[in-house]
Order: structure tokens, then C-alpha cells, then sequence
């Protein structure tokens, strides 16, 4: 366990992981400076400068949006010193079992289910990481006897070395945060640090149609257990997801099989699977309004994500798409969109780029923002239609953050239900 007591350590990064980060190396008295390239209220705060990365730390934890390779950041690791993410920070400190979960799309949805099973079922369980509480915050919670379900990003799995899952999980493999990890093989090698660590005694459950997933397979320690969304008649009815795609079948085996390793019967993970709620900015429901139906997926934040959002309709489609390029290939739109779209919407920075990969595959009209994109969509969809927020994209060109785009998504919808009446 690393001696914290009396080290120099610095926070960079004062988002919620960021200043719970602080708050844990402050308690166990370490002697900690945050910094942050814009101005946070917190106690020993200094302006995040090349020179301030040069003085003597013991330690640096880097925040996930942080890249580790800053130049400041890359001197600091010649230097000898530790440079570690505040999963790593947490792992000697996190008691009970730790079910962590990747994966480029799905993640968050199938981590809330993974809990809601698990408590539906009456087994002690705390969900966070990636969503909710930081799993540097978590660790005041947890027990011996109660299940830790994490989701885990590629930023967040980076600087993992030590951190072990009990399970860990693998959804899918596929190209996104490329303007953070450079290359698809870096990436994925982010990813393939949840399996690294394990041992033998623990599971590793993945998806048996990701090729990137299969080859997880070939160097873990743990037993591997395999999961297909095609499977998901030999658990229950597939009318009775209430969640749709064949993406979430997918989401929805994978967390059923993890369930089943905690010791949940398959009558109870049914159960829990009928009464669960979309997660909010997932293929969210948002409102009927004379026939039209809008759905918010704003955390469709790669086009992988999108393709799978577009797949769960069957057509007549107003897609809004756009924000902050990851630098992404929106060229595998094309197809989809001309099959199933009346229009895409473009919004953000990234709309340039997307109309000239898109050009010629569907009617295109550019908006600039959302609120000109749902007015747009609301002006010439018909009763039947369907207005699909799935940007492909970040959300930080307009946004402090996808929940920040969904929630304003729903609220200029809102804003129609109150002037022509609606269905929630």
C-alpha cells in the first residue's frame, strides 16, 4: 500500500474525480496541491504551469481528461515520479468484491443494470466510477461483504497497474477518443488493462463478437465467460427488454452473466431486467408530441454509438448530429442515415467535417445549434417520425457535458409539449 502520510503529491484536474483525489490524499496527510488550468475555490490551489509539474512531488494524479502525455507530465514520469489515476490511487483502499465494466459503448447503461440487479435482488452493492461517485469516494463505503460495480473509461484504465476486478467486462472495441489516444492499438491496449491484472479465481466476461474482446481472451488470467446478444431468447422473451437495439440484448447478457456470477438466480435477473429504467441520456425517451417522438441518446458520444442508436428504429428519422470531432470517420453514416433518415441536423464545431463525409448520402441541413436543430426537426417531421439526438460526437465545442446537451435536448422538447401537448 503506498505510504501517503507526509508526501508531496499533486491533483491535477479539479473535476469530481479531481477533487476527491484532493480530499482522500488530504485526510491521510499527504501534502497536496490541486491545480487546474482554470481557477477551482479549493485550498492549495496553484495555476497549472509547465514549472509548477517541475518542483519536487512524491506523486501526481492526473484527473481522466488529463493526457498523460503533457509534455510536463512526460518530464515528471522521466523523473521517477509516480504517476497514477485516481482508480489506481483507490484500489488497495476499496473493500469487497469489484465487478469493473469497459467497453466503447454501453457501458454506463449496463453498469446501472448490473446494480439494479444486484439490489433488486438484495445483494449489497455501491455503483460508481465513470458515473456517479469516483472510485476514490467510494472507498469510505465500502465493505468486506458488499459488491463494488464500476464503470471504467479507457482514460480511467490508463494508468491502472495494480487495480484488480474481481470480474471485469468488456462490452465492445471500436474507434473512439482517438484525439486522446493517437492510435486504435493504444486505445485498446487502455482497455486491455482491466484483464492484464487479473488472476486466476476471477472472470473476465466478454463479448464473444468483438474481435478486439476475443483477443482479451488470449492473456488474461481470469476464466473467461463469453456473452452474445443473439442469446437473449435463452433468457427471457426479447419483447420484454425494455430497452431497445440489439446493442442493449448485447448490454443486457453481458450483465446478466455478471449477475450470475454474484450469485443471482436467472428468475431474479429477469426480474430486475423487466423493471429496469433507460439511462437517462441513452436512448431516452423523451416525449410524444402529435405524433412525433423525440429520444435522447446524447451520450452517443462516437459514431459507433450513433450507428447502434440508428439501428434501433426502423425509420423516419430527423438525426441530430454534431459537437467536438474525436477525430472520427463519419463516412460509416452513410449507409444508415440514407436507409433510415429524412435528414441529419448538424450542429457544433465538428459540422463541417460531417457534411463533406456525408454529402450526397442523405438530405443534410445545417444548423448550428441545438435549439435551431429540434426547431428544424419539429417544423417538418410528420406523425410517425422520430427525432433522434445522437451526436457522434463530444460535447464540449457548446457544452460543459453530455448530460449538459441532453438535459437541454429535453428541455427545448419540454418546451414544445407546453405549446402543442404531448405524451411522456
Amino acid at each position: 500500500m503506498l505510504k501517503l502520510e507526509g508526501i508531496r503529491a499533486l491533483v491535477v484536474g479539479m473535476e469530481k474525480s479531481g477533487r476527491a483525489a484532493f480530499e482522500f490524499l488530504h485526510a491521510r496527510g499527504a501534502i497536496v496541491t490541486a491545480t487546474d488550468l482554470k481557477f477551482h475555490d479549493v485550498a492549495d490551489f496553484r495555476p497549472q504551469t509547465d514549472d509548477l509539474f517541475d518542483e519536487h512531488w512524491d506523486l501526481i494524479v492526473p484527473s481522466p481528461g488529463v493526457p498523460l502525455d503533457l509534455p510536463a507530465i512526460e518530464r515528471a514520469t522521466a523523473r521517477g515520479v509516480d504517476v497514477i489515476g485516481e482508480v489506481e490511487l483507490a484500489a488497495p483502499y476499496l473493500r469487497g468484491p469489484i465487478i469493473g465494466i469497459t467497453g466503447s459503448n454501453g457501458k454506463t447503461t449496463t453498469t446501472s443494470l448490473v446494480g439494479h440487479i444486484l439490489t433488486s435482488s438484495k445483494t449489497p452493492v455501491q455503483v460508481g466510477g465513470n458515473i456517479g461517485t469516483p472510485v476514490i469516494a467510494m472507498t469510505a463505503t465500502s465493505r468486506a461483504d458488499q459488491w463494488n460495480v464500476l464503470e471504467l473509461s479507457s482514460f480511467q484504465l490508463e494508468t491502472v497497474r495494480a487495480f484488480r476486478a474481481d470480474v471485469g467486462v468488456c462490452l465492445n472495441v471500436t474507434r473512439n477518443h482517438l484525439d486522446r489516444h493517437h492510435t486504435f492499438a493504444n486505445y485498446a491496449a487502455a482497455k486491455a488493462n482491466l484483464f492484464q491484472t487479473q488472476r486466476p479465481g476471477d472472470f473476465a466476461v466478454l463479448n464473444a463478437n468483438d474481435e478486439v474482446c476475443r483477443s482479451f481472451a488470449e492473456f488474461t488470467a481470469a476464466q473467461v465467460v463469453w456473452f452474445r446478444g443473439s442469446d437473449i431468447g435463452d433468457l427471457m422473451p426479447p419483447a420484454e427488454v425494455p430497452i431497445p437495439g440489439m446493442h442493449n440484448a448485447k448490454n443486457v447478457m453481458a450483465a446478466a452473466a455478471v449477475a450470475e456470477i454474484a450469485g443471482v438466480a436467472k428468475s431474479g435477473i429477469v426480474a430486475a431486467v423487466k423493471t429496469f429504467k433507460a439511462v437517462e441520456h441513452r436512448l431516452e425517451f423523451v416525449a410524444e408530441i402529435s405524433g412525433v417522438r423525440f429520444y435522447n441518446d446524447s451520450k452517443a458520444t462516437s459514431v459507433d454509438a450513433t450507428l447502434k442508436a440508428v439501428d434501433s428504429f426502423t425509420g423516419n428519422l430527423w438525426v441530430i448530429l454534431g459537437g467536438k470531432d474525436k477525430d472520427s470517420d463519419y463516412t460509416v453514416l452513410r449507409d444508415p442515415l440514407h436507409r433510415k433518415a429524412h435528414a441529419a441536423l448538424l450542429i457544433g464545431a465538428a459540422a463541417d467535417k460531417i457534411e463533406s463525409q456525408l454529402k450526397g448520402a442523405a438530405n443534410l441541413i445545417r444548423c448550428g445549434t441545438l435549439e435551431c436543430a429540434v426547431a428544424e426537426a419539429w417544423k417538418n417531421a410528420r406523425p410517425g417520425d422520430t427525432v433522434l439526438l445522437a451526436p457522434a460526437c463530444a460535447s464540449f465545442d457548446q457544452f460543459q457535458s453530455y448530460e449538459h446537451r441532453g438535459q437541454v435536448f429535453k428541455e427545448l422538447v419540454n418546451g414544445l409539449q407546453t405549446t402543442n401537448g404531448a405524451t411522456a
